[in-house]
């Protein structure tokens, strides 16, 4: 059967968990980072070549300010905590999203990850950070507008494959798989041009349940899915 290359997750339902048990929206998101590490090694183990993982939302900026707090806080602790082990575990890390805007302690931690971690090959995490869909096609368009203004490139030369190399994304496989945990069925501004002929799955687990069982469910079941790419054939994800 086909095997998925590349696998984005939306990691939703920690607030939801956490309310369910009595406990503070924080409690929920510690959790979540405990069910991220089980997922990184789970996709190791189930032969992932690139997990692409919605961490932070460039809309999640309008949350409380102490939730926003305890967010970047978890994000600064698992780089910290987690980069040696991702590092000698062959991982390589890769923050997506818009980095304009961000402060040096966060640019100078993603930098350190990138740097240590650059020439690994047994996994490749992405991790979207202040990343929105939107915020990414319009930094291309303008990036491939200026190209144009400059003469550097013809207008008639922007395609589909330029676009996609301009992208966060660029470099890795095609999406095969979108799993979004919590119940919830939206993209919610995720991945939205690689998403296009992407297998979508919508589960009700909430994030910090998340297991290697569930994981490797949606594995097994995109194996079985028939993808058409537009076409009147079927395609078994064997031959997508």
């Amino acid at each position: 059967m086909g095997a998925a290359r590349h696998v984005a997750i939306i990691m939703d339902g920690n607030g939801r968990w956490a309310a369910a048990r009595g406990l503070p929206r924080s409690a929920g998101h510690r959790a979540g980072v405990e069910a991220l590490r089980r997922t990184v090694r789970a996709a190791g183990d189930l032969g992932i070549e690139v997990l692409t993982v919605y961490a932070f939302s460039s809309e999640n900026w309008s949350r409380p300010e102490t939730e926003v707090s305890d967010l970047l806080g978890l994000f600064r602790h698992f780089v910290d905590r987690d980069l040696k082990k991702l590092h000698e575990n062959g991982v390589q890390v890769r923050m997506i999203g818009n980095r304009e805007t961000l402060s040096d302690d966060l640019l100078h931690l993603i930098g350190k990850a990138e740097t240590l971690t650059a020439d690994n090959r047994r996994l490749r995490l992405n991790i979207a950070f202040n990343y929105g869909s939107r915020d990414e096609i319009t930094r291309v368009a303008r990036r491939l507008a200026e190209d144009v203004a400059a003469g550097n490139i013809d207008a008639e030369a922007i395609s589909e494959d330029l676009i996609s190399s301009h992208l966060d994304t660029a470099g890795d496989p095609p999406l095969d798989l979108l799993i979004r945990t919590g119940g919830d069925t939206r993209l919610s501004n995720f991945l939205m041009w690689q998403l296009s002929y992407a297998e979508l799955m919508f589960i009700d687990t909430h994030w910090p349940d998340f297991s290697f069982d569930d994981f490797a469910l949606a594995l097994s079941e995109f194996s079985c899915r028939e993808r058409r790419y537009g076409g009147l054939g079927a395609v078994r994800t064997a031959t997508g």
